[in-house]
């Protein structure tokens, strides 16, 4: 067990404390949520920089950091539907949800190919990923009747987020699309 992969377990522990501190009845809960997310979001930076500087990636830590990553930003997109009740905004979190578990079940396919190579993440993935991140930090960390501006900063990240959540799995699909379709890509 390194401490990479006690990094990312202590990321999946933290998802029933993050609820339960979400749906207290205290005006703290708001800033005490989004803590929780800021240190699971930054355990998921530390434990990839920890498992490469230190030689400890393993393959039950690539198998939990991505697990890990998808069931935190899941379950704060979740709750955060149930607090904006908006059409738009359960648009975006179904979009960044749903794209997630496809790209996941694509990168899992292409593995089985040998190809995970053509849907490694890149670079408009992580501009993708650091807009959702802040767009959960900010909507979880302000009551949204004291601090409207935040909201429409939370709302106007997290449309970015998805707007970037479709593109990126339209360019994961376009690369594994030879091999969706049947095609030999080791032929082109």
């Amino acid at each position: 067990m390194t401490l990479a992969n006690k990094l990312t377990l202590l990321r999946v522990a933290l998802i029933p404390v993050f609820v339960l501190v979400f749906y207290l009845p205290y005006k703290w809960s708001y800033i005490a949520s989004a803590l929780i997310f800021s240190v699971a979001a930054a355990t998921d930076w530390l434990d990839g920089y920890l498992a490469r500087k230190l030689n400890q990636s393993t393959p039950f830590g690539a198998f939990l950091d991505p697990v890990a990553d998808k069931l935190m930003v899941a379950t704060a997109l979740v709750l955060l539907v149930d607090l904006h009740d908006h059409r738009l905004f359960t648009i975006a979190a179904a979009i960044i949800i749903g794209r997630e578990i496809a790209v996941s079940a694509l990168r899992e396919w292409m593995a089985e190919l040998g190809q995970r190579g053509n849907v490694a993440v890149n670079y408009v993935g992580k501009i993708k990923t650091t807009a959702q991140m802040a767009a959960i930090i900010v909507l979880l960390a302000f009551d949204v009747e004291e601090f409207p501006v935040m909201e429409t900063i939370g709302y106007i990240l997290l449309y970015v987020a998805a707007a970037l959540t479709l593109w990126t799995m339209v360019v994961y699909l376009r690369a594994a699309w030879p091999a969706l379709n049947g095609e030999d890509s080791s032929a082109s």
